[in-house]
C-alpha cells in the first residue's frame, strides 16, 4: 500500500478567480484580442447578409453592375475577414504564450518553496505529473482552447444579433436546440471534472510507480520483487484504463446529442422561414440569409463545444497546478536569533503520516564543535532523528532548538546557513560542474570551488577536459555514484554551515576511500559541529561521543572508550564489526 499523500487541489471558485486575475494582468492586450475577434466576426457576417440582399435584388430585378458590385463586396469582406482573423489569432496566441510563461515561472517558484517534508510525503510522481503533464495540458488550453472559444463565443453572439436585425422570429427559431444543448453540456461538465481530477491522481500514481521502479531497479532485482512491481504496474494501468473509459462513456453521450442539436435549428429555420415567406412575412433573401447564418454558426459552435472538453481538462490541470500553492508552510517564523550554536532535542516524539511514533521521548544536547556519531540497527530511528535535528521535519511533541530557539521557527535561509543535512541520496543537476557547486554559494570563485573539490578528494575534477565548464548529466560527463557523492560534499564545504548532519554521506564510497575522505573532511570541518549517522563504526571511534539509537530511543551515550567499557549494545556492535 502506498504511503504517499496527494498534494492539494484548488476548488472551482479559486480556479475562476485565478484565471480572471491572470487575464486581467495585461488589460491592454486582452482588450486588443477581444476587439480583433469582434472585428473578425463582424466581417464574417457580411457575406450571408449581402447574399440575401442579392437574392432579393435579383427577384426584384437588378443590373449586372449591381450584381458585380455585391459580388466584389462579398469578395472584399472575405479577404478582410481572412486578414483580421489571422492577425487576431496571432495576437491571441502571443497573449496565451505570455500567460503560459508566467504560469510556468509561478509554478516553479511555488514548487521550490514547498516544504521538503511535504514533497517527500507526496512522492515524486504527483509533483512530476503536475510539472509536466498538467502544465502541458494547461498550455494547450491557453494556447488553443481559450482563443478558439473566444472566437466561437463572439461569433455566436454577433451572428444572433445579425439574425435579430434580419428577423426576430427567425432568430428565436434558431434557438430551438439550445435547451437540449445546455442541459446535456451541463450534465457532461459536472461529471467530467471529477473524472479528470481522478485521471490526474491516476497519472501521478503511474509516474510514481514508474519512477520508483526505475530508481530502485537493482534493489528490486536483488530482493526478487520483480513480480510484485509488475503486478503493481498492471493495477495502476488498470486504474488508468478505467478512468479513460469513464471519460469515453461521457463523450459517447455528449457528442451524439450535440451533433443532433446542430441539425434541428437549420430544419426549423427552413420550415418556419417557408411559412413566413408564404404569408409575406419574410423575403426569400431573409430566409436564405437566416439559413446561411444558422449553417455558419455550426462550425464555431462545434469548435466551441469540442474545445470545452479541452478547457475542462485544462481547468482540472489548472486546479492541480494552483493546488501546489495551497500547501501550508511547515514553519512559523518567530524572528528570534539563536544565542549560540548549541543544538538540543528535548522530549522529542515523531510519527510518519499519522502512524505510530518512531521516536519516543528523545533527549540529547550537542555542544558547539562536537563530533557526535549516531549508530544502531536499521530502522532504529537514526535518520529520522537526524532530519529533526536538521530542521527538515518538526517533532510531533517536544522541541528541537539551536541556541535556545526552535529550529522550525527560523527562516529557512537562516536555518540552512546554520545547519545542513547531507544524505546518501545525491543529485547531479543538468549544467556545468561549476553550476552544480555554485548552488551552495553563487559568489564562490573558481579557486574556492577547486579547493572544496580537493577537500573531498575529488581529484578527477582537475582532469576534466572542460574543467569547471564541463557539462554534467545526460549528453555530458556522467559522474559515478561516488563522484556524485563527492560533488554533494563539496557543496557542503562551500555552504560552510556551522552544524552538519551527515546521514551515511560516504556510503557509496568503498571503505578505504570513505576512510580517507573522512580524514580529509575532518580538517575542513574542524571547529564545526558534526552529527554523523554511520554504519561504519570507525566513524564512531573517531567521534567525541557516540549515541546508540535503538527502538526510537537513545539507549547509550558516551565516548567510544566509555561505551566499550560499559559492555552493552555498542560494545557488541563494535566486536561484531571488528570480527
Amino acid at each position: 500500500m502506498s504511503t504517499t499523500t496527494d498534494l492539494p487541489v484548488a476548488d472551482p471558485p479559486e480556479v475562476r478567480r485565478a484565471a480572471w486575475r491572470l487575464l486581467r494582468s495585461r488589460p491592454g492586450v486582452l482588450t486588443a484580442v477581444i476587439a480583433l475577434h469582434v472585428s473578425a466576426a463582424v466581417t464574417g457576417l457580411a457575406g450571408p447578409w449581402l447574399l440575401g440582399h442579392l437574392i432579393d435584388d435579383v427577384r426584384k430585378g437588378t443590373t449586372n453592375a449591381g450584381i458585380d458590385r455585391i459580388a466584389l463586396l462579398i469578395a472584399g469582406f472575405v479577404v478582410v475577414n481572412a486578414v483580421v482573423t489571422r492577425f487576431a489569432r496571432y495576437v491571441s496566441f502571443r497573449f496565451g504564450e505570455t500567460l503560459l510563461a508566467e504560469l510556468r515561472e509561478s509554478f516553479i517558484g511555488r514548487s521550490l518553496s514547498l516544504p521538503l517534508s511535504t514533497v517527500e510525503r507526496a512522492g515524486t510522481g504527483d509533483l512530476m505529473t503536475r510539472s509536466s503533464q498538467d502544465v502541458d495540458a494547461l498550455g494547450s488550453s491557453i494556447r488553443f482552447a481559450v482563443p478558439e472559444m473566444l472566437v466561437g463565443v463572439v461569433t455566436l453572439l454577433l451572428t444572433f444579433v445579425a439574425m435579430v436585425t434580419l428577423s426576430p422570429i427567425l432568430a428565436l427559431t434558431s434557438l430551438v436546440g439550445a435547451p437540449v444543448l445546455f442541459l446535456v453540456t451541463r450534465w457532461y461538465l459536472r461529471r467530467a471534472r471529477l473524472i479528470y481530477l481522478r485521471d490526474g491522481r491516476v497519472r501521478s500514481g503511474l509516474s510514481e510507480a514508474l519512477a520508483t521502479t526505475v530508481e530502485g531497479a537493482r534493489t528490486i532485482e536483488a530482493l526478487g520483487l520483480q513480480e510484485r512491481r509488475v503486478e503493481r504496474g498492471y493495477a495502476t494501468l488498470k486504474d488508468f484504463h478505467d478512468v479513460r473509459m469513464s471519460a469515453l462513456r461521457l463523450r459517447t453521450v455528449w457528442f451524439p446529442i450535440t451533433e443532433f442539436t446542430y441539425l434541428v435549428p437549420l430544419a426549423a429555420i427552413l420550415l418556419v422561414g417557408g411559412v413566413l415567406y408564404a404569408n409575406d412575412l419574410a423575403t426569400i433573401g431573409a430566409v436564405t440569409a437566416g439559413a446561411l447564418y444558422v449553417n455558419q454558426i455550426i462550425e464555431p459552435l462545434d469548435r466551441l463545444l469540442a474545445w470545452t472538453e479541452q478547457l475542462q481538462i485544462g481547468s482540472t490541470s489548472f486546479a492541480r497546478v494552483l493546488g501546489v500553492g495551497k500547501v501550508p508552510a511547515d514553519r512559523t517564523e518567530h524572528g528570534l536569533d539563536p544565542e549560540d550554536d548549541r543544538l538540543a532535542a528535548t522530549d522529542v516524539r515523531y510519527a510518519y503520516a499519522g502512524g505510530h511514533d518512531v521516536l519516543h521521548g528523545v533527549d540529547i544536547t550537542i555542544r558547539p564543535g562536537e563530533r557526535l556519531a549516531m549508530v544502531g540497527p536499521s530502522g532504529a530511528g537514526k535518520s529520522t532523528l537526524g532530519r529533526l535535528l536538521a530542521g527538515v521535519d518538526g517533532p510531533r511533541t517536544g522541541s528541537v532548538s539551536v541556541g535556545g530557539v526552535d529550529v522550525t521557527g527560523l527562516p529557512l535561509g537562516e536555518l540552512r546557513r546554520r545547519i545542513a543535512l547531507v544524505t546518501q541520496e545525491h543529485h547531479v543537476f543538468l549544467g556545468t560542474l561549476r553550476d552544480n557547486l555554485a548552488l551552495a554559494r553563487p559568489d564562490a570563485t573558481d579557486a574556492e570551488i577547486y579547493q572544496a573539490l580537493a577537500s573531498v578528494d575529488a581529484d578527477w575534477a582537475a582532469d576534466l577536459d572542460g574543467g569547471l565548464d564541463t557539462e554534467l548529466g545526460s549528453g555530458g560527463y556522467e559522474p559515478s555514484p561516488a563522484q556524485a557523492q563527492q560533488i554533494a560534499l563539496a557543496r557542503l564545504v562551500l555552504a560552510d554551515p556551522h552544524t552538519l548532519v551527515l546521514d551515511e554521506a560516504t556510503s557509496l564510497l568503498d571503505p578505504r576511500a570513505a576512510r580517507h575522505l573522512e580524514r580529509s573532511l575532518a580538517a575542513v570541518l574542524e571547529g564545526r559541529t558534526v552529527i554523523a549517522i554511520a554504519h561504519r563504526l570507525h566513524t564512531a571511534h573517531d567521534a567525541d561521543r557516540v549515541a546508540v539509537v535503538s527502538g526510537g530511543r537513545i539507549a547509550e551515550l558516551g565516548s567510544h572508550d566509555e561505551l566499550i567499557a560499559a559492555d552493552r549494545d555498542y560494545a557488541a556492535l563494535w566486536r561484531s564489526w571488528r570480527s
